[in-house]
């Protein structure tokens, strides 16, 4: 007599499964599963989360650890990691995409200054604050340390990709032309059956993405589940630039201090502006959601039900 699953369910964001079993036993010939009884049970996951010290903010649970904490845990556990700017969170109420994509990450580290301060100041908390610069920074000199760990790099734009090979002669930093990819403009839907095809080819441990906010997230979250194997996607958007060349540099003190926006908007103002204006909605996503998730626009929520 045997007990063997028929399916299994997951919620990844419980820690929960729904799992059917048979209950058979095995003939002599054959080992053939006769099944006797069918029922369903709830049994629970082990949650990694549940290992590592996490913030909840609009619904995300951010990493509250270093720098090199983060590195070590991506590097351990695979999946994608993000780093929402403060100009990403309005689109938590504005596209179901970038929303699951976000919530789903196996990792999200706090990028945004403005966040951190404001929710310091509300909310008389603190969170770890690493930008996706600082990320990147130590990800690298870990990855060059080590050697030995394969990198798959998505880019922008094919300008972006020369830069990179540029830094790396420069740095003394192993790139292969051919593990760079240069991604097409994904729309809100994004898919792409190319990239995975590479990626299974090269079988990289690490994929680095450099796409910019909004589309990187939903990339990481179709790489995850499109994959045959479980890479660190570290997806740090415009971070890569900054060190490459290809955006004008932000001092290592500007980041410390929380101005590296003033630096991109002092670099690329027409560009820079119109994302600043919609980090104004922030204090008040803050203000009213606190660590629940932000509803949709046009959907009644759970605080104004209570009014």
């Amino acid at each position: 007599m045997s007990l063997a699953p028929l399916a299994l369910n997951t919620d990844a964001t419980k820690g929960e499964a729904n799992c059917r079993f048979e209950l058979g036993f095995h003939q002599s010939r054959g080992y053939r599963m006769v099944p006797l009884i069918k029922f369903d049970v709830r049994c629970w996951m082990f949650d990694v989360h549940s290992m590592i010290p996490t913030c909840q903010i609009l619904g995300i649970r951010f990493f509250n650890g270093d720098v090199d904490e983060a590195v070590t845990f991506m590097h351990r556990h695979g999946g994608y990691l993000v780093a929402p700017s403060g100009t990403c969170f309005t689109r938590l109420r504005e596209d179901e995409m970038y929303r699951r994509a976000v919530l789903a990450a196996d990792l999200a580290i706090a990028d945004s200054g403005l966040m951190v301060g404001l929710w310091r100041l509300l909310r008389r908390q603190n969170v770890q604050r690493i930008s996706g610069f600082k990320y990147l920074r130590h990800l690298l000199r870990n990855l060059k340390g080590a050697g030995n760990r394969e990198v798959f790099w998505v880019l922008p734009t094919e300008p972006a990709r020369q830069n990179l090979l540029d830094w790396s002669r420069r740095e003394a930093f192993s790139i292969n032309k051919e593990n760079c990819y240069v991604a097409p403009r994904y729309g809100s839907d994004v898919s792409d059956a190319n990239l995975v095809a590479l990626i299974e080819q090269h079988r990289a441990a690490d994929v680095i993405i450099a796409i910019g906010s909004g589309a990187q997230e939903k990339l990481g979250f179709y790489l995850r589940e499109n994959l045959s194997y479980r890479p660190a996607i570290h997806c740090t958007g415009a971070a890569l630039g900054f060190i490459t060349g290809d955006q004008k540099a932000i001092p290592d003190w500007a980041d410390r201090f929380y101005l590296g926006w003033f630096f991109r908007l002092l670099a690329q103002p027409r560009t820079f502006i119109p994302r600043l204006s919609r980090a104004l909605e922030l204090p008040w996503l803050i203000w009213k959601y606190g660590e629940k998730l932000p509803v949709a626009r046009g959907q009644p929520s759970e605080v104004d039900n209570q009014n």
